[in-house]
């Protein structure tokens, strides 16, 4: 295998090195996409809970605490609570917004691999064509063994740059289908949340106007 690697020529690092990136970026996005990282079933049970029983300053507490990134968004609603509906709608929707592009960081880059995997493969194509024809100029055609230097290294950078790019995009593909799932819920839940302070906050107003 590192025989093949070196065959290839100076395009291989360029090509193993993307490779490597690749690989990378989607271990750590895998290990941050996490949904119960994101969206903590205990934490909105607890929250919700609290807001239920109007407990609205101790619900904010428990969202300094957690640091996913739903927690960001409850809080911000949480803190808008006695702004109007579309106030706080805006609100939630704006850090929603922030964190959305939190979990998409990096994800381009797996795409940008899948890219120019296949350019850079090219590139060596090119480059070891070039050599077998500089020997051919050189030597004749009565050698063909002296051309094999070359050929090799335009095939095996192909096949190189083939190999990184196919994963890497079935990779992208899966990391953006993931981000959106996870985008949608987190959506879901920041209504049901925006719903649940807008009820919580005309039921407050209307015992005011009892008592009164």
């Amino acid at each position: 295998m590192y025989e093949l690697f070196l065959k290839g020529g100076i395009i291989m690092y360029p090509i193993a090195f993307c490779s490597i990136l690749a690989l990378g970026i989607f271990l750590e996005r895998l290990w941050n996409l996490r949904e119960k990282k994101i969206i903590p079933k205990d934490f909105l049970i607890e929250v919700e809970d609290l807001i239920n029983r109007r407990k609205i300053h101790e619900a904010m507490i428990v969202c300094r605490r957690d640091k996913s990134s739903m927690s960001s968004i409850i809080f911000e609603g949480i803190r808008n609570f006695n702004q109007s509906r579309e106030a706080l709608k805006d609100a939630v929707e704006g850090v929603g917004r922030q964190e959305a592009a939190k979990l998409e960081r990096y994800v381009g880059i797996v795409g940008t691999v899948a890219s120019i995997a296949p350019l850079l493969g090219l590139l060596g194509t090119v480059t070891g064509m070039i050599k077998a024809f500089n020997v051919i100029s050189m030597q004749g055609v009565g050698n063909p063994g002296s051309l094999a230097e070359g050929i090799s290294e335009a095939l095996i950078t192909t096949a190189a740059g083939l190999i990184v790019a196919i994963p890497a995009y079935v990779m992208y593909r899966y990391l953006i289908s993931k981000v959106d799932r996870i985008i949608m819920t987190m959506e879901k839940y920041s209504m049901h949340m925006v719903d649940l302070l807008e009820e919580k906050k005309q039921a407050s107003s209307g015992m005011e106007g009892t008592l009164l």
